[in-house]
């Protein structure tokens, strides 16, 4: 199992600490949201963010772009230092055009399906990237609770894509629940406020553990 740590859920004021604690804890990925305020109602931050955190840490960044067309900004946010780059498919009409721009730049392609979204929509693309990423919630808030209604899509994936490939699930996951959603399927667990608390070293080693 993969635990990336959702940077949304980091205090921005010591922002570069928080990042080496994990790091240090275990921690491999680092999850990077970057929302627009159109695709998602919020607006977080783009890729000048994350490029000085390129400077300090060695973790995989693991950028999820939840905006419109994000076809117009992957050239910017691979320069800025991501590896891998996941877009979602209700955000273009040109998904497979993104994943081959993404592999032209050397970098790592996923795709995200919403809650509501069902497999069907991503299963043209399932030989062409390198992971898919469940959410489970709907995208643009953290600390939402878990829909257990995503199990069965993921239990799906997992049958459609084979035993290696990665299957990320982001959304509401903790201590108490993260054994239910690998027990489904998924290999790489993002969590943000169940890590970056009170005690980011001992929630990052929890929940490693839990595996």
């Amino acid at each position: 199992m993969i635990l990336s740590p959702s940077m949304l859920s980091a205090d921005f004021s010591v922002l570069g600490e928080q990042i080496k604690e994990i790091e240090e804890a275990g921690a491999k990925w680092l999850h990077i949201d970057v929302m627009d305020g159109i695709f998602v109602p919020n607006i977080s931050f783009g890729a000048c963010v994350y490029k000085c955190l390129r400077k300090i840490s060695g973790l995989f960044f693991d950028v999820h772009l939840m905006i419109t067309e994000p076809e117009r900004y992957i050239e910017s946010f691979a320069d800025a230092g991501a590896d891998m780059i996941t877009f979602h498919v209700e955000a273009t009409e040109k998904a497979e055009e993104c994943i081959d721009l993404i592999h032209s730049l050397g970098k790592k392609a996923g795709i995200s399906l919403n809650p509501g979204t069902p497999v069907e929509a991503v299963k043209p693309y399932l030989e062409k990237v390198d992971m898919v990423l469940v959410m489970s919630v709907n995208p643009g808030h953290g600390g939402q609770k878990y829909i257990e209604s995503v199990n069965p899509k993921i239990t799906e994936l997992r049958r459609l894509c084979g035993e290696d490939f990665l299957i990320e699930v982001d959304g509401g996951i903790k201590k108490d629940n993260i054994k239910a959603v690998l027990e489904c399927g998924a290999n790489v667990i993002v969590a943000g406020s169940a890590v970056f608390n009170d005690d980011i070293t001992g929630s990052v080693k929890g929940l490693l553990e839990e595996v």
